[in-house]
């Protein structure tokens, strides 16, 4: 509120002069100095803070949807419709999500596995399925190639590798990621698309060794892993398309923190009951210690 900001500030600027920027009138500010805030306009003004706060906190990534429910988490019941409202008034946005282009071959005729996986994407617990893919990101250099593996159960990324070039060490440094990270036991479903990265010898020989079961998506058909799809929507809208990395190196330590500190840490997933992938493995670890 304007004139609240004229008052927290009175001290250090002319009245005048915060007036004049703001396109306020002094004699409003004067009269609204002698009207006291009524109880709700007090509690209206605490729950915009609050809900600038959280938006902010989200890299400007939040909804109505994922503010209430971070709300209630913090202990402040407030209905959606109202956060709705205050946004609205606000000029508060969540991102918006683009078209996702398909970046690996799933055309590629060389050595494929069969779709175990089957569009199955639920999991009874962490490191029961898995899947992965491959992405790009513009710079100034060029193109980074950013290869991710998911786990199916929190939707965690585990495991990520980048790389100025598409290669199969790219997506072989990002699976021995996810497998020193996590140790999952053998029987592990891994699923991709048919790129000829996942085709690979050194790839397929890393699943086989560790005892997995490798999937790939049918022909051509981006559906058959669709939570790689949209992670890497979410990606680029909440990250990619609002930066202009000038360099690869800038890109990659953009990326890595969005994926360590706010998308596994922090950010609410909608189908996780709005909770984050970190805090759903924990929910499971807990209810596990005391089954």
């Amino acid at each position: 509120m304007k004139y609240r900001f004229i008052l927290d500030n009175s001290k250090v600027f002319h009245v005048k002069t915060m007036c004049r920027v703001l396109k306020v009138s002094r004699s409003r500010y004067y009269s609204w100095l002698k009207e006291p805030l009524s109880q709700r306009q007090i509690q209206e003004e605490i729950i915009k803070e609050r809900i600038i706060y959280i938006y902010n906190e989200s890299r400007r990534t939040y909804g109505s949807p994922r503010i209430h429910r971070q709300m209630a988490k913090d202990g402040i019941h407030c209905s959606k419709k109202r956060i709705e409202r205050i946004m609205r008034k606000a000029g508060l946005k969540a991102v918006g999500r683009r078209r996702f282009k398909v970046t690996t071959d799933s055309g590629s005729n060389m050595s494929v596995a069969n779709n175990v996986l089957d569009r199955n994407f639920f999991a009874y617990c962490p490191d029961e399925k898995w899947a992965a893919d491959i992405t790009y990101i513009h710079t100034y250099e060029g193109y980074l190639y950013l290869a991710a593996v998911m786990d199916l159960y929190s939707k965690k990324i585990v495991g990520y590798s980048m790389k100025q070039r598409l290669t199969q060490e790219l997506v072989v440094e990002a699976m021995n990621m996810a497998i020193h990270a996590r140790r999952p036991m053998p029987g592990l479903i891994v699923h991709t698309d048919r790129g000829s990265q996942y085709g690979s010898f050194a790839y397929r020989q890393l699943l086989e060794k560790e005892g997995y079961i490798c999937s790939m998506s049918r022909k051509g058909n981006c559906w058959d892993n669709s939570p790689m799809e949209s992670f890497f929507k979410t990606l680029k809208a909440e990250l990619v398309y609002r930066r202009r990395f000038k360099t690869r190196a800038e890109a990659r330590i953009e990326i890595f923190e969005y994926i360590e500190v706010f998308y596994n840490r922090t950010r609410l997933h909608s189908t996780l009951d709005y909770k984050s992938p970190e805090e759903f493995e924990r929910t499971y670890k807990n209810l596990i210690k005391v089954t």
